[in-house]
């Protein structure tokens, strides 16, 4: 499958090239993301790179949609869906420090859903979120797009040769995304 374009009121998401491994490799230099994320630590150069090759791969063969947020032509994050099984998602993202507060992934993160469950889309029923237990940055962005929590996985998560907790929320495609409470946040 060729790599979608889609647009948002203030942003556009495509596919990286190898024009953005600049960009990539300094937002992957950001604490927050190495912390956040599987980003290799330290990130280096080649390790955007490959995540570009690996990207243009995975469009191709359908089992990962990742997409560069892209504002006013600097890119400000990345956001994907990871094939789990048929009818089923991973979404997984970050944004660079520079862009955060913005609501710029809130945009960018509805585009990607309403693609995802668009049966000219990605045709899924569900999409699920995961994040290491304590990123509560992240789950606030979950939330306020519809995820629903749905509990505590117990060193359910890998990163760099260890397990660590994690939390897991999900979203179905005929939920009404209306944020709802979530018992890791306050408010």
């Amino acid at each position: 499958m060729p790599a979608i374009e889609l647009h948002t009121a203030r942003t556009i998401l495509t596919a990286p090239t190898l024009d953005d491994v600049p960009a990539i490799f300094e937002a992957c230099q950001d604490p927050s993301i190495q912390r956040w994320t599987t980003v290799p630590a330290p990130y280096k150069r080649e390790h955007a790179v490959g995540f570009v090759e690996h990207v243009t791969q995975a469009w191709e063969s359908g089992e990962e949609h990742t997409w560069a947020i892209r504002h006013a032509g600097v890119l400000c994050g990345m956001i994907g869906l990871i094939r789990q099984e048929p009818g089923a998602a991973e979404i997984g993202y970050w944004v660079s420090p520079t862009a955060r507060g913005q609501g710029l992934f809130a945009e960018a993160g509805r585009a990607v859903l309403d693609w995802g469950f668009a049966a000219h889309g990605g045709e899924l029923e569900r999409i699920e979120w995961r994040a290491y237990a304590g990123n509560v940055p992240s789950a606030y962005s979950a939330r306020a797009l519809g995820f629903r929590y749905e509990g505590h996985l117990r060193r359910g998560l890998p990163q760099r040769g260890k397990r660590f907790d994690g939390w897991i929320a999900g979203l179905l495609a005929v939920d009404d995304r209306e944020p709802r409470p979530w018992p890791v946040l306050n408010g």
